[in-house]
């Protein structure tokens, strides 16, 4: 009879949400090429096997990223010396462009410390929330870019409204970048919302190697929630960003799709039809039939470093699929000989854990991108960018 009842529990348990999904054995395969080469080397990656996931993701869920356009160009529109009471430079710029005729402009919010003797590396956020947050006077002043913080840690920071590249609507999502790429809206993995906004991270960095104040080769692009998503997109598409970081980004940004705990594919595709390509919508509630999932994303970061963050009441997110999706990213980092993270299982609320290449925390409370998930942040990066002199920072 207790047999019985514990099979019972066994076939109630294998149909409840995410229940086993954690198992690798489950996850397709991250280091079998598509011809079934099991790859062994960084070069068997770099050559073989990250092209084949680019190519998935781009075809299944994010859209193509398109880099052909016929000219760009930069307006420095505001230059203040005396910002944040003699700290930092503001710089307020204007990046216009163009392609067949029609034209784009991001605006871009920079504060650059004051007072230093070589160019800064950055931190770039990839706002999707009300401006006001990356105000540039300083009159508003939110824990979403303490931009202050970041000055006085030795950064610069800097920050574009996801508004100017597509708006997070989906009536209007293709009238500014999507004016541009109209092949795009054909086709069925075209680019949409999350895409154009991994476009124009790329186009800010475009500017930043212009910018003899900022070191362009340390720079870390950072998004929340769903511009974690496109933080992670921009990260695996351009290596020019040596850190990716994802706040909170849950499903089809850090957090495992097979688990299915929390936000699904289907309520994404569902509530923001205007975000990933239309091919995705095939694999609403059929999360096994897809080629990837997404510590495959996290993976097409390797060499480079990449951090990612939870929150321990936003289960919409689902934090533990977030980890996971790090520790079974680990292997392609390992290919390069790079240390995994020191830990097997999620670690406790506040209780931060790293290698050098390799972060992750787990906040207390819910979804939101806080001073203490920053603190971390800049943390990370002392240790990637040892460059940068320590006795430059506070308040850590």
């Amino acid at each position: 009879m207790h047999y019985r009842i514990i099979l019972l529990i066994i076939s109630w348990l294998a149909f409840l949400p995410g229940y086993g999904q954690d198992k690798p054995e489950l996850l397709p395969e991250l280091l079998v090429s598509k011809d079934g080469k099991t790859i062994r080397t960084s070069n068997d990656w770099t050559n073989v096997r990250r092209p084949e996931l680019l190519r998935l993701f781009e075809d299944n869920i994010y859209g193509q990223l398109p880099q052909d356009f016929d000219s760009i160009r930069f307006e420095l529109e505001r230059q203040g010396q005396k910002a944040m009471r003699g700290k930092a430079m503001l710089k307020e710029v204007d990046i216009i462009v163009y392609r067949r005729g029609q034209s784009v402009r991001i605006g871009l919010v920079l504060f650059v410390p004051a007072n230093t003797s070589k160019p800064s590396p950055v931190f770039l956020l990839i706002n999707h929330r009300e401006k006001d947050n990356t105000d540039p006077s300083r009159e508003i002043k939110r824990a979403f870019w303490p931009a202050e913080e970041v000055i006085d840690r030795g950064y610069a920071v800097a920050a574009f409204q996801v508004g100017d590249l597509a708006a997070d609507n989906p009536k209007t999502y293709d009238q500014q970048v999507l004016r541009l790429y109209p092949e795009q809206l054909k086709q069925d993995n075209g680019m949409k919302a999350i895409g154009a906004w991994a476009w124009g991270a790329s186009r800010v960095m475009d500017y930043f190697e212009t910018d003899k104040d900022l070191n362009a080769t340390q720079v870390a692009v950072v998004g929340h929630s769903r511009g974690g998503k496109a933080a992670l997109w921009c990260g695996a598409q351009d290596e020019r960003f040596a850190i990716t970081i994802s706040n909170d980004s849950g499903c089809t940004g850090a957090a495992l799709s097979r688990r299915k705990v929390g936000e699904t594919i289907s309520d994404v595709n569902t509530k923001f039809p205007h975000w990933f390509c239309t091919k995705y919508n095939q694999f609403n509630s059929k999360e096994e039939d897809l080629p990837v999932d997404q510590h495959m994303l996290l993976a097409l970061i390797a060499p480079r470093a990449v951090y990612v963050a939870s929150a321990s009441k936003d289960t919409w997110a689902d934090p533990k699929g977030e980890f996971l999706s790090m520790k079974y990213a680990e292997p392609a980092f390992q290919l390069f000989d790079l240390a995994p993270l020191p830990i097997e299982e999620q670690p406790p609320v506040n209780t931060p854990v790293s290698s050098v290449h390799l972060g992750y925390h787990m906040r207390e409370g819910g979804h939101g991108l806080e001073l203490y998930d920053w603190k971390q942040y800049m943390n990370f990066a002392d240790t990637y960018f040892p460059s940068i002199s320590s006795d430059h920072y506070i308040n850590k």
